[in-house]
This record gives C-alpha cells, structure tokens and sequence, in this order.
C-alpha cells in the first residue's frame, strides 16, 4: 500500500466507499482484488480541480485537457470504465504490465494489483500528460512506476515483453507492435473502434501457423478519447443537406461520391415500424453491432439542435444508426408502444429508393432480433494485414491499416 488515507477529508472516504459499493451493487467490481485497490487507492488526488462528488461519481469521466473547438484531449475516466478494464485484463500477482494513455491513477491501480511498482510501465504521446503523471504518482509514493512520453504505436524502449497491455485511449486499429510486446499467451484490454461503435474487448495472444493473432475473451460497451499519434484515425463526416443540420459520420467506407446524396433530403420521407421492441431501459448496444456489421454503407447520423429544421427525426439528436446506399439513407428511430412501457424500433429513409432501402433495413433489425437478440457481442479475432482469407475465421471482416478484424455471432 503507497497511499495513505488517514488525513484525506471524511467526505472524501465516504465518497469512495460508496462509489464502490454502487459497482458492486451493479456487478462492474466482481473480484475482491479489484474492490480492494479501488477502496485504498484516493481518486481524488488523481482528479485534480474536480470536486469530490465529481471524482466519485461512478459512471463520469473527470475531464483535464480540451483542445480546439472543445475536443477531449485527456481525462480520467469513469470509475466504472476503469473497474470494468481491470476485471478485464485478470491481473495477477508478478505480471509485467504496459499501460498506453497515462494520468497516473490507473497505473497507481495496476502497481497495487500486480504487487511492484517496477512492473508497470505507462505512456502517453503528450508530455504535460506524463509529467501531470510522474508528479501524482511520486506525491503518492509510486516512485517505481515507469512514466515514458512516447507515441505507443511505436517500439518503447528497454520495455521487453510483457504479460498485459491495458489501453486506455480509443484505437481504431492494433498496431503489430502491440501484439510483438506481448507474451505467447499474453492479454490486450483495448477500447477498439469498429465501424464507428467502440467496445472494449479484452484479447488473449494465440499462436498459430502464421505467427499469431488475438482472440477476443469479453466485449463490452464504453467510449474513449481517441488515440493521437502515427495511428491516428479521422471520421469522414458528410452534411447531407449542405449544412451542419444532418451529419453522415463514417469511420470507413465512405461514399466515394457523396454528392449524389444533395437531393435526398428533397424527397418524401419513408417511414417504417418493425414490429421489434424492447423495455424502457433495455439495453440493445447488439443491434448497433449488428447494422454495423450487416449494414455495408454503416455510419452514424447526429443532427445539430440549433439547425434541426424536422428533416430527419432520429431517436436522439446526438447518435443514431444509419447507413447509405447511394442516393439514399436511412437511419433507426423509435416511438413508444401504446402502453408506454416499450420502444419500437422503426426506420427512415430518404431519397430516390428509399422505399427499398428501408425495407433492407427493417429486414436486417428484424434478423438481429431473431438470430442475436440476447446474445453476446461477436466473438472477435485480430490478424495481421495480409493474412490469407483461408486462415481468418469469421462472419465478416472489418480491413484496416495494419489489421483485419473479424467476428462472429454466438447463438442467442
């Protein structure tokens, strides 16, 4: 134990304790381990200029750096994302463990999980972030703790192998020098962003005849600041109405022609009910992996509520599936059940086929509720680029720049 609690304010332990009941209560903290260092370890002093019922909420970021135009830079995430991680990444005793996006908390967690302070090794590209880092982590007494201001895309080095890799910065790919970092039977625990939806996925290594790839153990929903550095990954955003009113976001496979999209907003709008529902508060993160993977012009739509002319009437302003298929989007709405306890999901579309268009979307909501409604996200597997199609295994595969990513549903 680095830190000591004695002379911290009462309200401060109050808070934490009952922050941590709240993610036991809700089945986030599973393991004894990670209650223990999350009881012992004082947030607060991680999450500078934030009040204590800031730093304690349970399922809040503590923001500390923005950059242009208000875009999160760096921050200290929610407990509940930072328990559901350790749970995750199944810790033990003596593991060697590489931290990328640093703050200092969450290497202050890792320390105490895995028993010495020399183990843990935490990067980030920005160097206020790491020396904000050193300094937090020396005040509370984890001078051991290795702080390096690196991009993590790239070798670190004098790091060797290691058991865990925990990212905690949003990556849209997994650079190979992750995986040549970790051990033969090694974990990554990394927000991976798939089309747009990020889960964090927890991989085990497994070797095979082409040198290895990763096989996915837990996938779960969350959101990150995006990784900066040479992996950097930029949105596509189209504004279907040539104004920021309706925003087409793709994460890949943009239209190559976007403009034939200029007029669709100029046809009827066609609208159609599924027949799917869910309870208020049901969550339903599966169908949104489901359009994604199902779906070949999947994006995200969001419409500015300072332009909204009615146009489009997504189920909230700030996210909505949607796809394109040429001249024509659709996107997934929902409208309450005459007894007001459900949701019904429903979908839109405009332009010259949208009547067609909406039916192949209906159809593919219609299929999640059959075949995947209830079952877990899809199994996924990371090989290296330029493996050959008869050795990667899955439904369907996402390509990208050093990776390809396949996945599989489980049976409902």
């Amino acid at each position: 134990m680095k830190t000591s609690t004695t002379t911290e304010p009462p309200e401060a332990t109050r808070l934490r304790e009952a922050c941590v009941d709240q993610l036991k209560a809700d089945e986030v903290i599973v393991s004894s381990a990670v209650e223990t260092v999350m009881r012992r370890v004082p947030r607060h002093a991680f999450a500078l200029h934030a009040s204590l019922g800031d730093a304690y909420s349970p399922y809040a970021a503590v923001i500390t750096k923005t950059g242009e135009n208000g875009v999160q830079l760096s921050s200290v995430s929610a407990p509940q994302i930072q328990a559901m991680m350790l749970e995750q990444a199944q810790l033990k005793r003596g593991d060697r463990v590489l931290e990328i996006g640093s703050g200092g908390l969450n290497a202050a967690y890792l320390a105490e999980l895995v028993g010495e302070e020399a183990n843990v090794t935490t990067v980030d590209i920005d160097p206020e972030v790491t020396d904000r880092a050193r300094r937090l982590l020396d005040a509370h007494g984890y001078t051991g703790i290795r702080v390096v201001t690196a991009d993590a895309a790239e070798p670190i080095p004098e790091l060797g192998e290691v058991d865990v890799i925990l990212v905690t910065v949003g990556a849209w790919d997994i650079p190979p020098v992750w995986i040549d970092q970790l051990g033969p039977a090694g974990r990554l625990v990394v927000p991976l962003r798939m089309r747009g939806l990020t889960r964090s996925v927890a991989f085990q290594r497994v070797i095979d005849a082409h040198g290895g790839h990763l096989e996915s153990t837990t996938s779960l929903v969350c959101g990150f600041v995006p990784m900066q550095g040479s992996d950097q990954h930029d949105e596509t955003q189209i504004l279907v109405n040539g104004t920021p009113e309706i925003a087409l976001r793709f994460d890949d496979g943009a239209p190559a022609d976007p403009h034939l999209l200029d007029n669709a907003v100029r046809t009827p709008r066609v609208e159609r009910w599924t027949g799917v529902t869910v309870a208020l508060g049901e969550p339903f993160s599966g169908l949104q992996m489901h359009l994604a993977i199902d779906l070949p012009g999947f994006c995200v739509m969001s419409v500015d509520p300072q332009l909204d002319t009615g146009l489009v009437s997504p189920r909230h302003k700030g996210f909505s599936p949607a796809a394109v298929d040429g001249d024509t989007f659709a996107y997934v709405t929902t409208r309450r059940t005459p007894d007001e306890q459900r949701a019904e999901f429903g979908v839109h579309a405009l332009g010259p086929n949208a009547d067609t268009f909406a039916d192949s979307v209906v159809s593919s909501v219609r299929a999640w509720d059959r075949e995947h409604r209830g079952a877990p996200d899809p199994h996924i597997r990371v090989y290296p680029a330029g493996t050959p199609d008869d050795a990667v295994f899955g439904d369907r595969v996402i390509e990208k720049r050093h990776s390809r990513i396949s996945l599989s549903w489980p049976p409902a």
